[in-house]
């Protein structure tokens, strides 16, 4: 917004011109989401405590996780409203691919709030019906898809993604191309979703993955940069490097409540929507199968999770009882049960992400 503003004013104010760059609003961007976080999180926060919505800790889960009972929850509330303001202040609101994220964020955030609210509010346990929140990823999927089938910009490769290691490799999935879209942008909301179980986990790993997504959006929006790497070119996906940094900026500005001990949860509404965000940049970028690397983390929690009940099911079916593969999933658990402190896993599991995030930049060189 403040683009169309001020850049006409470059004339009379040189000092406007720095908003032709996307470096200069992309580091204003996050800067503000940063300042916005830590100006209104306090405020969220008091009125979350007030209205008595705070998080109802599972009987089945770690005992010290007890004396969480009662934090306030519903606090993504605090990210999307500190990602969209920078984001509509300093990106090209008429870039669509800033239009197709802003509205994949706002679309789970509102899931995510409904099954906040169902849950909390309404005392209901398991909140919205596991059904609806699969329908609205499934449909917010097929929505992007659409998006892209129907932009001129993506018309060339609208149906391939590429393919980390190998120079010029791509492939063209064709009609299926929407299948991998909507298990990308699902599988990552709800990877997001399982890894947000203890004290600044899920935020400190989101601002990881989105600062690297932010570099990328970049180079990707650059002629020289991705014909330099060997990588796809995509006009205008520059813009989406302001998103990436108002959401690193958000998150990190939100983990100044959430670290241990946290004064605050994110919920659905901030699970399911962040989920949503890093899933859909990674298909406009075409980095789909990268951010297998780049989210690591949020892949091996939701993959925990699912050998968990496989296993489960499998051994009760063979044996007549049920065996666990871990002692509890997803697998952060399993290393609080095995004796690791709370805030031990949280930091070993960021330097892990932050390892296989800077191994992703890598990539794009080791081929």
């Amino acid at each position: 917004m403040l683009y169309y503003f001020l850049t006409p004013l470059k004339e009379t104010f040189s000092a406007f011109n720095l908003f032709e760059y996307i470096t200069f609003r992309a580091a204003f961007a996050a800067i503000t989401a940063l300042v916005i976080s830590f100006i209104i999180g306090p405020w969220v926060i008091h009125i979350l405590q007030k209205n008595q919505i705070g998080e109802e800790i599972r009987l089945t889960g770690p005992e010290s996780h007890m004396k969480k009972r009662g934090t306030p929850t519903m606090g993504g509330v605090i990210i999307l409203m500190s990602v969209l303001l920078p984001t509509l202040l300093f990106a090209k609101l008429n870039n669509p691919m800033i239009q197709i994220i802003i509205v994949a964020t706002i679309w789970m955030g509102i899931f995510g709030f409904i099954d906040d609210y169902l849950k909390v509010i309404k005392k209901l346990e398991k909140g919205l019906i596991a059904r609806y929140k699969m329908a609205g990823q499934i449909i917010l999927g097929a929505i992007v898809s659409l998006w892209i089938f129907n932009t001129p910009e993506f018309a060339v490769f609208s149906t391939k993604t590429t393919v980390p290691f190998l120079k010029n490799v791509e492939i063209d999935l064709g009609m299926l191309y929407p299948l991998m879209v909507i298990l990308v942008i699902t599988g990552t909301s709800n990877a997001v979703n399982l890894t947000d179980g203890l004290d600044g986990l899920a935020a400190g790993l989101l601002a990881i993955c989105f600062t690297v997504f932010a570099a990328i959006a970049y180079i990707s929006g650059r002629v020289d940069f991705s014909d330099y790497l060997n990588i796809i070119y995509l006009p205008g996906a520059g813009e989406l490097t302001i998103f990436s940094a108002s959401m690193a900026g958000a998150c990190i500005g939100y983990l100044w409540f959430n670290s241990s001990p946290a004064e605050v949860f994110m919920g659905d509404t901030g699970s399911l929507s962040t989920g949503a965000a890093l899933g859909t940049l990674a298909v406009l970028l075409k980095k789909e199968l990268l951010l297998f690397i780049i989210g690591g983390v949020f892949v091996w929690e939701a993959i925990s999770v699912m050998l968990q009940v496989s296993y489960y099911r499998w051994t009760k079916s063979t044996t007549g009882k049920g065996k666990r593969l871990f002692k509890m999933a997803p697998i952060h658990h399993h290393f609080e049960l095995s004796g690791w402190p709370e805030t031990k896993v949280v930091v070993r599991f960021w330097i892990i992400g932050l390892l296989l995030a800077l191994f992703s930049l890598t990539t794009f060189k080791i081929r």
